[in-house]
C-alpha cells in the first residue's frame, strides 16, 4: 500500500485528475447504451414471466417446481437466481476490483466481463419448457457478468469527469441507457406483436427478444472499447506474489483504512439500502403485472406490459437528465431525498392501489411517476460516491457499490421470494420492500456529503 493510503483524511492532496475528453465521455456513454438491452429486454421484461411460467408448467400438484429436488414457488425462482447472482458478486467484485486497481487490467476486465455476460444472454435462445432451468443459470452467469463489468465501468467516472461535471455526465449516461434499452424494447415489441403475422409461436418470439438483448449489449461495446482509455497506473507486483495474492492483501488494507471514511460507508450503507428497494421493485414489476389476480398479480397481458417499459424507457432519459440538472442547482442529497420519496408513496400505492377494472390505467400512471426519479435517483447515486472515494481506488470502492447496483442487489428479492412463498400473495411482497427505502432514507439524511468529499481526499462541487 502506498504511504498516503495511512495518512489522516485531512492530510490526504486532492485529487489530480486527467481530464478526460468529450470523445472518451462519448465512449463511455456508449456503454449504458449497449448493456441497458439487459436491463429493460431480459431482466425487466421477458425473462422473469417467460421462465416463471415455463415453471408454472413444470410445477406438481402441490404448485411447486422441482429444482434440485427443492420444491420452489414458481414465481419465486427467478428471485432466487438473482439472489444467487448477486451473493457471488458479493464474493468475487471487491477482490477483482482490488486486482484492477493494482494493475493496468481495469478495461481488460470490463470488456472479460462484458463478453461474457452478452454471450451468456443470447444463449437464453435456447430455454425451453424442457430445459427450464437453463434459464436460471444463464440468468446468474449473465447478471454476474453485467455487475462485474459496471465496476469497471462506473470506475472510469472520475477519470472523464471533474467533480462539478460529475452529475451532468452521469447522467447523461444513465440517459442513454434508457433510450437505447428503449429504442431496442420498441423492436422487441414490434417483432412480439406481429409473432401470428410472422408464423411465430409466442415462446419463440421471446426467445428471439432474449437473444437481441445480449446481441445488441455485444455489439454496441465495441463503440466503448474503441473511444475508452486505460487510465491505470501499473504497479510492480512484490516478488513472489501474483495479481490474486496481492489484490486480496490491498482488499484487506482497504477494510482496515475505511474507518478513515467514516460518512462515505454511512453512504454507502444507506446507498445499498434504497438502491436495494429500486432494484426490486424495478425486478419484480414484470412478475407482479402479470401474476394472475389470484396471486396478487394485475393480470397485464405481455404485449401491454412491454409498451409500459417502453414508456418508462423515454420518459426515464428526461427524468435522468432532469435530475442532473437539479443536482447541480440544489446539491445531490437533496435530489435524492426528493427521488426516494416519490418511490416510497409508489410502493405504498402498489399495495393499496391498483384494484379493479381501472388496475391497467392506474399502473400505467404510476409507471410514469417512478419512470420520472428512477433514472435519477440512480445517476445522482453514483455521481456523488465518484466524489467520495480516494484516489488510486475507484474500481475497489465501485466494486462494494457495485453490489446493490442496477439489478444486483440481494436482499430486497429474497425477501419478496420469501414473502410471496409464505403468504402466497405478491402484494404484501412488494409492499415489504418499503423498508428498504424507509431506512435508507434515514441514513441518508444523517450522512453529511461534504465531509466525505474531504475525507476521502477530493475537492467538493460547487454545490453539494
Amino acid at each position: 500500500m502506498p504511504q498516503e493510503s495511512t495518512a489522516e483524511p485531512s492530510q490526504r492532496p486532492a485529487r489530480k485528475l486527467e481530464r478526460g475528453n468529450r470523445r472518451e465521455q462519448v465512449g463511455w456513454y456508449f456503454y449504458d447504451w449497449a448493456n441497458s438491452a439487459f436491463s429493460t429486454t431480459v431482466a425487466a421484461v421477458f425473462l422473469g414471466p417467460y421462465v416463471s411460467e415455463l415453471a408454472l408448467q413444470a410445477a406438481g400438484e402441490e404448485g411447486t417446481a422441482p429444482v434440485l429436488g427443492i420444491p420452489v414457488a414458481p414465481h419465486s425462482f427467478v428471485f432466487y437466481c438473482f439472489t444467487i447472482s448477486v451473493v457471488l458478486q458479493f464474493v468475487f467484485l471487491p477482490l477483482l476490483g482490488a486486482i484492477a486497481d493494482y494493475s493496468n487490467m481495469r478495461k481488460k476486465l470490463m470488456q472479460f466481463f462484458a463478453v461474457s455476460g452478452s454471450i451468456a444472454t443470447m444463449l437464453l435462445f435456447f430455454v425451453t419448457e424442457e430445459s427450464w432451468t437453463l434459464g436460471g443459470l444463464l440468468f446468474i452467469l449473465a447478471n454476474l457478468s453485467f455487475g462485474a463489468a459496471i465496476v469497471f465501468y462506473n470506475a472510469f467516472l472520475p477519470d472523464i469527469a471533474e467533480p462539478d461535471d460529475r452529475d451532468r455526465v452521469s447522467s447523461v449516461g444513465w440517459a442513454m441507457g434508457y433510450l437505447g434499452g428503449g429504442i431496442l424494447l420498441l423492436l422487441n415489441l414490434i417483432l412480439y406483436q406481429l409473432r401470428e403475422t410472422l408464423g411465430i409461436d409466442t415462446g419463440l418470439a421471446v426467445r428471439i427478444n432474449l437473444f437481441s438483448g445480449g446481441l445488441w449489449w455485444f455489439s454496441w461495446s465495441f463503440v466503448t472499447w474503441r473511444l475508452l482509455r486505460s487510465r491505470d497506473t501499473v504497479s510492480a507486483l512484490p516478488s513472489g506474489e501474483s495479481y490474486f495474492s496481492t489484490g486480496i492483501k490491498q482488499l484487506v488494507d482497504t477494510v482496515k483504512e475505511a474507518s478513515n471514511y467514516p460518512h462515505t460507508i454511512r453512504y454507502l450503507i444507506a446507498y445499498l439500502l434504497y438502491n436495494d428497494g429500486i432494484q426490486t421493485v424495478f425486478s419484480a414489476a414484470a412478475v407482479f403485472a402479470t401474476a394472475p389476480l389470484a396471486n396478487g398479480g394485475l393480470e397485464i397481458d405481455q404485449g401491454t406490459l412491454t409498451m409500459i417499459v417502453l414508456m418508462i424507457q423515454f420518459v426515464a432519459f428526461a427524468g435522468a437528465l432532469l435530475f442532473g440538472r437539479v443536482a447541480t442547482r440544489i446539491g445531490a442529497k437533496k435530489a435524492l431525498m426528493i427521488g426516494l420519496a416519490v418511490w416510497t408513496v409508489m410502493v405504498v400505492y402498489a399495495y393499496v392501489g391498483l384494484r379493479g377494472e381501472s388496475r391497467v390505467v392506474e399502473f400505467w400512471i404510476m409507471a410514469a411517476c417512478i419512470a420520472v426519479v428512477m433514472g435519477g435517483t440512480q445517476a445522482v447515486s453514483r455521481s456523488l460516491f465518484a466524489n467520495m472515494i480516494p484516489a488510486g481506488k475507484e474500481a475497489e470502492f465501485f466494486s462494494i457499490y457495485e453490489v446493490s447496483e442496477r439489478g444486483t442487489s440481494w436482499l430486497g428479492p429474497l425477501t419478496f421470494g420469501w414473502v410471496n412463498q409464505f403468504v402466497g400473495s405478491l402484494r404484501p411482497a412488494i409492499f415489504s420492500v418499503i423498508f428498504f427505502f424507509v431506512v435508507g432514507m434515514f441514513l441518508l439524511q444523517r450522512v453529511d456529503v461534504r465531509r466525505a468529499i474531504v475525507e476521502s481526499g477530493n475537492e467538493p462541487p460547487a454545490v453539494v
